[in-house]
């Protein structure tokens, strides 16, 4: 598919006295083109004060929408940007906020489109998927299938988003339990009762096999294949090799945080992503095929793909 021209506007704010704050969201879309499918991108907590907001991510952004996709990105309760009072319920995570936010903007398509008018008329409703990065993985697995206990009442969680037809977890949290680091077990404890069994939405799992995450799990880079593993199929696992937390730089562009910087390897996460997706969304589209095709192809492929 040609690259066209991108259209990004934010912020278009959702007004939603039920939430601290208004629903703020960036929508970004081709300049051309009708029956548009729809990326929700779900932001994760990085070092960076601005990058876990709307205002993150656009080496993905702007690639997915230069290829035919609407990309539309919250910022969370729990982004640096807000600065929310600590007390705040639901702080700092905001783990069910996270995914309730999603659900909001599937609700209110009709709402973004008013305010949008280039968009107006252009989205295939039928054709949704959720991608998340880190953190946004873990609120991308809640809409895809994966439960939780309520750490507050031991009540199972249920986020499930069934107009959500595939999703891609980008280094995303794996399984709870003696998985976890003692920080994460005591201040997180939403992360320790992760259940991937129920995560039937087919999905693409993308991992760094240096992404040891040691604050996170003690299990080290394995612990973010836990969706592909631990999920029922139909799934996918793209292995990067030498690839660390930051996937070679997709949060932005040459962002300091990033420790493995590689155009390279965001280039493989560009087009495999986009390529799964497209396929997951159109089916009998070629372009999963292909784009594995192209990663083994090379003398020193930057990856690897397995399925079930």
């Amino acid at each position: 598919m040609s690259e066209t021209p991108v259209l990004s506007i934010a912020p278009v704010v959702l007004p939603t006295p039920d939430r601290p704050v208004d629903l703020r969201i960036r929508v970004s879309a081709p300049m051309a083109g009708d029956e548009l499918p729809v990326i929700l991108l779900s932001h994760g907590q990085g070092y960076s004060n601005n990058l876990s907001s709307l205002n993150g991510y656009a080496p993905l952004v702007n690639y997915w929408a230069a290829h035919g996709f609407v990309v539309i990105q919250p910022t969370h309760l729990s982004s640096t940007t807000l600065t929310l009072p600590s007390d705040t319920p639901g702080a700092p995570m905001y783990w069910r906020s996270r995914a309730e936010d999603m659900t909001r903007i599937l609700d209110r398509l009709d709402e973004i489109e008013a305010a949008v008018p280039q968009l107006a008329g252009r989205l295939d409703r039928g054709r949704v998927a959720v991608i998340g990065h880190s953190m946004g993985g873990h609120t991308a697995s809640l809409l895809l299938g994966a439960r939780l206990a309520d750490p507050d009442d031991g009540a199972e969680v249920n986020l499930t988003e069934p107009r959500i037809r595939a999703g891609v977890l980008l280094a995303a949290p794996g399984r709870g339990g003696d998985a976890l680091t003692p920080h994460v077990t005591e201040n997180w404890p939403f992360f320790s009762t992760t259940d991937f069994s129920r995560m039937t939405t087919p999905a693409l799992v993308v991992a760094g096999d240096k992404d040891a995450s040691a604050f996170l799990t003690v299990m080290g880079p394995d612990w973010h294949t836990d969706p592909y593993v631990l999920a029922p199929g139909p799934k996918s696992l793209l292995t990067l090799f030498d690839a660390e937390h930051g996937l070679g730089g997709i949060s932005g562009y040459d962002v300091a945080e990033t420790t493995d910087e590689s155009p390279a390897r965001v280039s493989v996460v560009q087009r495999l992503t986009w390529a799964y997706l497209r396929t997951e969304l159109y089916p009998g589209d070629p372009a999963w095929q292909t784009a594995r095709d192209e990663l083994a192809a090379g003398s020193d492929p930057l990856g690897q793909v397995e399925s079930k």
